[in-house]
């Protein structure tokens, strides 16, 4: 199997040990969880779940016109929220960024995400 790192410093650097993506067989990007991280300074934004969903769907979005693509080839979306009573304000801010193209889409509610915040976004896209 073919696979390629893909990696923007228009989005945030993990955190962790794995890649912000990974480009398979050429056409294939996974998207690792994006939370709310301004690339550029490196802090968390903070507030609402609709600021924090703001950042971390254009970091998501960044990480995949890093591989060559767009809103457009997104398939399949998972979002973690930390409260289900988020989940209309949250959806405000997705509709913005895929309004005509709908990804699959899961929305799972948990107890804690990385650094205390209150969404992660994480994709497939079909390049």
């Amino acid at each position: 199997m073919r696979k390629e790192v893909v990696f923007t410093e228009n989005a945030p650097a993990p955190i962790g040990p794995y890649s912000q993506g990974i480009l398979a067989e050429g056409k294939l990007l996974f998207v690792s969880g994006q939370i709310p991280i301004d690339p550029e300074t490196g802090e968390l934004v903070t507030g609402p779940i609709g600021r924090q969903a703001e950042q971390a769907i254009r970091n998501l979005l960044e990480v995949v016109k890093a591989a060559g693509g767009s809103a457009e080839n997104v398939v399949k979306v998972t979002v973690y929220i930390t409260d289900m009573k988020a989940y209309a304000e949250f959806n405000e801010v997705y509709e913005r960024y895929f309004s005509t193209s709908k990804p699959a889409r899961a929305v799972v509610e948990v107890s804690n995400l990385p650094k205390g915040v209150a969404v992660e976004v994480e994709a497939i896209a079909v390049l």
